[in-house]
């Protein structure tokens, strides 16, 4: 059995159909034999919509204020999803940044994470029930509610699946993996089948519109195979992998605790054997 963690961005939960095509894939997954933790964007341009009524409102909305407004579309896919898998007949349980454990700096709007506690997720996945948590977003040192910018689902969805030691990091998006152009505007791109984090990170440097370079540094940092996939499509995407692993993204003092928890789900896992974004 392995431990996949699943992130779908928004143009993968455009909307209820295209949840209940997730919400199958999902289910799939888990059918297989796998367990399963999902994180999701907010649906479409949710997140565009959301900025549009604060800048109608305001010229210059406090960023405390705007953090909490900006994470509701991620809230509202989290509860979607989870109610659709829940409708195929799989228990899910729906988390927001916070109650998932995800822990940041206090940078409102482009805060970064320094640490994952995912205690309840464990939990949650222990007892058989698919997890799926809000990206984007997570809490500081005052409990208040931190987004983490633009792509920023993508590296919540690593920084959980170092933390839960998990086996591959699916990104799920609407092109099949990574290309040498965007294929949406060069027909001839040719898709690359596996790639290093050192290397995607070269390519972002050179104007690469793929996955965000907080997340490729986190799976570079703690050994996260990440596997791009199109949610459209079962082609083989592209492996992101340098074949090491260094444990989880977690602080030491409670990751004795944490093991004790997850431990029925990691002892059997096994590294994978290789190894463009929304928010």
């Amino acid at each position: 059995m392995a431990l996949v963690v699943q992130k779908y961005g928004g143009s993968s939960v455009s909307d209820v159909e295209a949840m209940r095509r997730v919400a199958r894939r999902i289910v799939a997954t888990r059918n297989a034999g796998n367990t399963v933790v999902v994180v999701v964007s907010a649906m479409g341009d949710t997140t565009d919509d959301l900025l549009d009524m604060a800048d109608a409102l305001t010229t210059e909305a406090p960023a405390r204020e705007m953090d909490i407004l900006l994470s509701a579309g991620e809230r509202i896919s989290m509860a979607l999803l989870a109610m659709a898998v829940g409708e195929l007949g799989v228990p899910a349980r729906a988390y927001t940044g916070a109650q998932a454990g995800v822990l940041t700096d206090s940078k409102y709007g482009k805060a970064s994470i320094v640490g994952v506690l995912p205690e309840r997720v464990a939990r949650a996945i222990q007892m058989g029930a698919v997890a799926i948590v809000a990206g984007f977003q997570g809490i500081n040192e005052v409990e208040d509610v931190t987004t983490l910018g633009r792509g920023g689902s993508d590296t919540t969805a690593v920084a959980l699946a170092a933390a839960l030691n998990a086996d591959v990091c699916e990104i799920y998006t609407d092109v099949d993996g990574l290309f040498t152009a965007d294929p949406r505007i060069v027909p001839t791109a040719r898709r690359i089948e596996s790639i290093t984090s050192e290397e995607t990170l070269e390519m972002a440097a050179n104007g690469a519109k793929i996955l965000h370079l907080r997340a490729v540094e986190y799976a570079r940092r703690f050994g996260v195979p990440i596997h791009v996939r199109s949610s459209f499509s079962d082609k083989t995407g592209t492996w992101i992998y340098d074949g090491r692993r260094e444990g989880g993204f977690i602080p030491p003092a409670v990751a004795e605790r944490l093991n004790a928890v997850v431990e029925a789900d990691t002892e059997a896992a096994q590294p994978a054997p290789h190894a463009q974004p929304d928010s």
